[in-house]
């Protein structure tokens, strides 16, 4: 979250395992032993949302002038006195600690980012110091490439490198990187180069920061390409906090690409997934820009996350009501989907200003439990429709359900137990209100208003889903149009129908329904990115579901749509009109309807 100049204009955009019924991306492990930094995610404070927002007397010294030590400070108690009690240790400050407030860059004579006098008059060790004391971990910002500013026409000496220079670090072109273009590309073919890095690790851990950001990272931020890989820089910087011997999480922003998930996974401890969540606007954050982005963006990740590494959603701006610019119902539905997805848990809000609504949402233990245990993240159990259910099956036998109302007026909300993989009863809790709802049968449904959620965990009683499996690739199918069969390694019958775009079908003949019914099916696919599909049953109307992404065309996904069947035979047909649909693996189809 830094640019030289206006921020919104520089930032324009960035495994299945089955079980009895129920589909879920599993967590990688970071390393082959429990890891030190990020076993679970982190919880905290970044102080970009506010520096970033046009709400009245945030910014009163110019754009981005809220970061201040003295902000810090008071943001540093308000953690301690409010939050820290719930699990919230961090103090993150963001870009602009070095710069003055007309965003001027100031270095020593290393070249190495140096505390803006005006800003942080006591310097960055200090102000680690005053957030250690009240027993919190401080976090600090860098870019990634050697900042222009820092050149100095080549000729400034790096740290404990004898006879290296900013020239000896990068290419003699000078081409630019990260995603504002605000360094130099440093070459690491080049010896010095890892001697750069190593100063600038030794320079924040002899502070006693215990979290880096290191921003505008690529492939990702809004860039692409050679000029823009990043991946030796945070390999670079893996290599120097290890040699730091200070347990330092090392986080990576921003719209990562996902085709380098692994090289994430084996240097970083999290990764955004996404653009930046503030508006730049009036208020701190919006429904619209880009809150809302993260139910579309976020599944395509799930299976990336786990101890050592988690998908970083950014920040959680649900505290301050106004100021936040969101209804109640989204506050709890932003909050809904950080928790499941498992993504750190850090506000951007002032929290000196925590209304009452908002520290309810912020402190409480069960939802806040979600986000810190031991279960996978939740992924939709349903299309990425207006609707959707998220879910996750807990260690205990348990499930996390979530549903969500994307829409912008009221809708109901079912939650089918054939899609988790049980049938019969379950006892339902509320964890927003702490409530025990009792049991139901079969499903819950909810009545949410527009942008809404519920938070439940569901206690299973029932027996498992038993289904009867269609592969896609069945030669009693019927294709028509360019669909036609693929290999895919990664698919049940290492087989699936593709190229299921304009006017492509796939019918899949003689789906056997023991009597009439709506029928959840289970329908596994591959699709690099989100793409809808019109599903029919006996050519009655179709209806369009979008699908998520899986990430990549490598990987399935599944999710549960209700189909209509009669008794005895069926076609169940998949149409991409007149655009592009999922491939399709196979659809599972309960024995008993719904």
């Amino acid at each position: 979250m830094y640019s030289l100049t206006p921020v919104r204009a520089l930032r324009a955009m960035v495994v299945l395992a089955l079980t009895a019924g129920f589909a879920t991306h599993l967590p990688t492990a970071h390393a082959d032993t429990a890891p030190t930094v990020a076993a679970k995610p982190y919880m905290g404070w970044s102080s970009w949302s506010m520096q970033s927002s046009k709400y009245p007397g945030l910014n009163p010294d110019g754009d981005y002038s809220y970061l201040t030590e003295a902000n810090v400070n008071k943001q540093t108690d308000a953690l301690a006195g409010k939050l820290k009690q719930y699990g919230y240790d961090h103090v993150n400050i963001d870009a602009g600690w070095w710069m003055d407030k007309t965003w001027k860059s100031g270095f020593d004579e290393y070249g190495r980012q140096k505390a803006d006098p005006v800003r942080f008059p006591s310097g960055m060790k200090a102000v680690a110091d005053r957030i250690h004391s009240k027993g919190l971990k401080a976090g600090i910002y860098l870019p990634a490439g050697l900042e222009k500013g820092a050149y100095g026409d080549g000729k400034t000496p790096i740290w404990n490198a004898d006879g290296c220079t900013t020239a000896d670090i990068v290419y003699s072109d000078l081409r630019t990187t990260n995603g504002w273009d605000s360094a130099y590309k440093i070459d690491f073919s080049r010896p010095c180069a890892q001697k750069y890095i190593d100063s600038q690790a030794q320079l924040i851990a002899g502070w006693g920061y215990d979290f880096l950001k290191l921003d505008g990272v690529g492939p990702g931020s809004g860039k692409s390409g050679d000029q823009y890989d990043n991946v030796a820089d945070v390999a670079a910087w893996n290599k120097a906090i290890t040699a730091t011997g200070r347990p330092i999480h090392l986080e990576l922003s921003w719209s990562l690409d996902y085709g380098h998930a692994a090289d994430w996974k084996k240097y970083s401890n999290g990764w955004r997934i996404d653009t930046d969540v503030e508006c730049y606007c009036n208020t701190l954050v919006s429904w619209e820009n880009s809150v809302d982005d993260r139910w579309d963006d976020a599944p395509a990740w799930t299976g990336q996350a786990g101890p050592g590494g988690w998908n970083d959603l950014d920040s959680l701006d649900v505290g301050n009501g106004k100021m936040d610019g969101l209804t109640k119902a989204e506050r709890q539905s932003y909050a809904t989907l950080w928790a499941v997805a498992k993504s750190p848990l850090f506000t951007g809000d002032d929290l000196t200003q925590l209304d009452d609504y908002g520290l309810s949402l912020l402190t409480n233990r069960e939802v806040i439990a979600v986000d810190q245990s031991d279960a996978p993240p939740a992924r939709p159990v349903t299309p990425s429709d207006a609707q959707q259910v998220w879910a996750a099956k807990n260690p205990n036998g348990t499930y996390t359900v979530a549903l969500f109302n994307l829409a912008s007026a009221p809708a109901a909300v079912s939650a089918n137990w054939t899609t988790l993989g049980f049938t019969g009863k379950a006892d339902v809790r509320d964890l927003w209100n702490h409530e025990d709802l009792g049991s139901f049968t079969n499903k819950v449904t909810e009545a949410l208003p527009a942008h809404g959620s519920r938070l439940f965990t569901v206690t299973p009683h029932g027996s498992a889903v038993t289904s009867t499996a269609y592969e896609a690739e069945a030669t009693t199918n019927t294709l028509s149009g360019n669909a036609n069969i693929a290999d895919c390694s990664a698919c049940s019958g290492a087989h699936k129908v593709g190229n299921l775009y304009l006017g492509g079908k796939l019918t899949i003949n003689n789906v056997v329904a023991a009597k009439a019914g709506t029928y959840q099916v289970k329908i596994a696919y591959v699709s690099g990115d989100s793409r809808s599909v019109a599903i029919s049953s006996n050519g009655n109307g179709a209806i369009s579901h979008k699908f998520p992404s899986t990430g990549d065309w490598g990987t399935v996904g599944t999710v549960s749509v209700p189909v209509t069947l009669k008794a005895g035979a069926n076609t169940i047909t998949f149409d991409s009109g007149s655009s592009y649909a999922p491939d399709i693996d196979r659809i599972d189809v309960p024995k008993s309807s719904s």
